[in-house]
């Protein structure tokens, strides 16, 4: 990849941490040195908090990049990145953040290093906000190893928040050559699904999850599995309800959080997959986003999708500040959008 301006300018406050994440990735990607300001500016705690922090400098090893700014509560940055190293990563967040948001972030340089990685990163594995490991094994990967990619991923230990302590490792190996995404039809109804994971809380708390998640499906409540995740270092709870097919898979999520009562957690997860499966778009709201970055290094592509959410809005844009390409957003049928990329340099 080419190295595009000396610096590039990019306003902090039009996303939160995922805007930090994807100019992290794009930078050691195309070599592109940028400066964020105002970083979280519309946030209630504005500036890096530990997962982004944690996400910085673990960009800047695998990267070999000089960083200025990268402290708690920072609210700018200057990211400089260096060469893509391969190699055997290890890196703890040190709460319950996102280990997935950690991977996602390192992937992209990672698949573009002269050498096999694998990464073992400890905190949270499944949290609010972030997608759990179970969507990235089965939702993200498939797709994007069809491009090419060869990465797995395995759950060493399951965490919530706020104990962290989880454990996700992925094996990458550097892709060989990208192949453009063709994703605008689910194939074939494989399986519904789902699955509460339950860790040092009451049994009850569970048992109303299921119940009101069954009730809004019109599923039986014995389709969704209570599998306990006592090994986990701290309480939480996970309700993971999914669809198959041949060619995609979507898991809507509901995380437990203090507050927030178990029928709420469960309606909500329940209501996100009822909206999927009323629409024959292939690619959820969350799937969108993340395979915008993908479809953009294989310089082209197309997916279909039921929603374009504000932070696909905000990931097309950052994307083409970065890369010659180009993203369009049509209409196809009511319900369904086709999200096009295309290579602006013709190659």
């Amino acid at each position: 990849m080419k190295t595009l301006n000396p610096i590039l300018q990019i306003a902090g406050d039009a996303g939160g941490g995922q805007l930090l994440r994807s100019s992290l990735s794009l930078a050691l990607v195309t070599g592109q040195t940028f400066r964020m300001t105002n970083i979280r500016g519309k946030r209630p705690k504005p500036g890096l908090m530990r997962q982004h922090l944690t996400c910085v400098k673990a960009a800047a090893e695998v990267g070999d990049a000089a960083v200025d700014g990268a402290e708690l509560g920072s609210t700018e940055l200057v990211f400089r990145p260096g060469k893509i190293k391969g190699g055997d990563y290890n890196f703890a967040i040190g709460s319950g953040g996102s280990t997935t948001l950690v991977l996602q972030t390192l992937l992209p340089a990672l698949l573009h290093a002269e050498a096999a990685s694998t990464l073992r990163i400890e905190g949270g594995t499944h949290n609010p906000m972030a997608p759990p490991f179970e969507f990235i094994d089965q939702c993200f990967l498939p797709v994007i190893q069809s491009m090419g990619v060869k990465t797995s991923v395995t759950l060493e230990r399951h965490g919530f928040m706020q104990a962290g302590g989880g454990v996700l490792k992925a094996d990458i190996q550097p892709i060989q050559k990208w192949k453009k995404l063709k994703l605008t039809e689910r194939g074939e109804p494989v399986e519904t699904f789902g699955r509460v994971l339950h860790a040092h809380l009451h049994r009850d708390i569970a048992q109303r999850e299921i119940t009101t998640a069954a009730s809004v499906l019109e599923w039986q409540e014995d389709k969704i599995e209570l599998r306990y995740a006592n090994e986990s270092a701290g309480p939480g709870n996970a309700l993971l309800l999914g669809a198959r097919f041949a060619n995609v898979c979507e898991i809507s999520t509901g995380i437990a959080q203090m507050g927030k009562s178990a029928e709420s957690v469960a309606t909500g997860a329940a209501k996100g997959l009822h909206r999927y499966l009323s629409s024959s778009a292939p690619v959820g709201v969350h799937l969108a986003d993340q395979l915008l970055l993908p479809m953009a290094l294989a310089q082209g592509g197309v997916f279909h999708t039921h929603a374009i959410s504000d932070h696909t809005e905000t990931n097309m844009t950052l994307i083409q500040q970065f890369l010659p390409v180009k993203f369009t957003v049509t209409e196809v049928e009511r319900g369904v959008k086709a999200v096009t990329c295309r290579d602006v340099d013709g190659r």
